[in-house]
């Protein structure tokens, strides 16, 4: 149920107060309540210019609640606070008509699909109908081709895997061997490499936030994932690639500035 508006539940509260306060208390309580909502409108405010301060200029065009799902997220990127300025806030309303129409353009003609996509042909069979002029069944000459944009939406599974156990039945001193498990970005995690990858590059590459990533998970496979294990995984990835991290600032000291990061003069 939605909450009441704040002028509704102003006027319901003094109305209340009205009927149990006297009339010499009454105006000291009116005065309270209106530096109270003086003093929450003054932090809000002060609230909003610091972050608008943080994810910088931005992100003026942003709401309140976009700056606070903002502040949800950690390492926020100005592409992200970007795209997020640029998405049309929830709720709004269609544009009013313009005055005048805009100037109509020649059609440059429908855009070739690139070459690289794969093509999944479909004939439509032309029944067969005999000749108008002589009756014989008419030949098949050729075909109007078209091409469209296809998509097949994502389709999420649960992998199975079985570890194969072997053991000797002979004199059982042996044990159990098991084959090992591949090696996984997130051990033990409940994602797949191929969803963390995917995750990773929503994020980045898409700029799309975490909170978001978690809500089109449980919409679209049913499984509740929150932000902070999808931030577990950034945070996983972005350990993992340390080491690599490492060498590429050395080689870009060492090509830089003549020198390698310990000292070092090149020969």
């Amino acid at each position: 149920m939605a909450a009441p508006p704040k002028s509704t539940a102003r006027e319901d509260l003094l109305a209340e107060l009205e009927a149990h306060l006297p009339p010499q208390l009454l105006g000291k309580v009116r005065q309270r309540l209106e530096w109270a909502e003086l003093r929450v409108l003054l932090l809000e405010e002060k609230l909003r210019l610091q972050r608008i301060a943080k994810y910088g200029p931005g992100s003026e065009r942003l709401s309140a609640g976009q700056l606070e799902l903002l502040e949800l997220e950690p390492g926020v990127s100005a592409e992200e606070v970007a795209a997020e300025a640029g998405r049309a806030p929830l709720g709004a309303e269609a544009e009013a008509p313009r005055s005048s129409p805009p100037a109509r353009r020649a059609h440059p003609g429908r855009q070739a699909l690139p070459e690289q996509l794969p093509r999944v042909v479909t004939v439509l069979r032309c029944p067969p109908a005999p000749c108008r002029g002589c009756g014989q069944e008419m030949a098949v000459l050729g075909y109007d081709e078209s091409e469209r944009l296809e998509v097949k939406p994502a389709e999420y599974y649960a992998a199975v895997t079985r570890r194969e156990k072997r053991a000797c039945t002979a004199c059982q001193a042996g044990g159990v061997a098991m084959a090992p498990l591949p090696a996984a970005i997130i051990p033990k995690g409940i994602a797949s490499d191929r969803v963390v990858i995917d995750t990773l590059v929503a994020k980045y590459d898409d700029h799309c936030p975490l909170y978001r990533q978690s809500r089109m998970l449980a919409r679209d496979s049913g499984v509740e994932i929150s932000r902070a294990t999808l931030d577990g995984w950034v945070m996983q990835v972005g350990e993992s690639l340390q080491p690599l991290v490492q060498v590429m600032a050395r080689e870009l000291l060492a090509g830089a500035g003549g020198r390698d990061p310990g000292g070092g003069a090149d020969a």
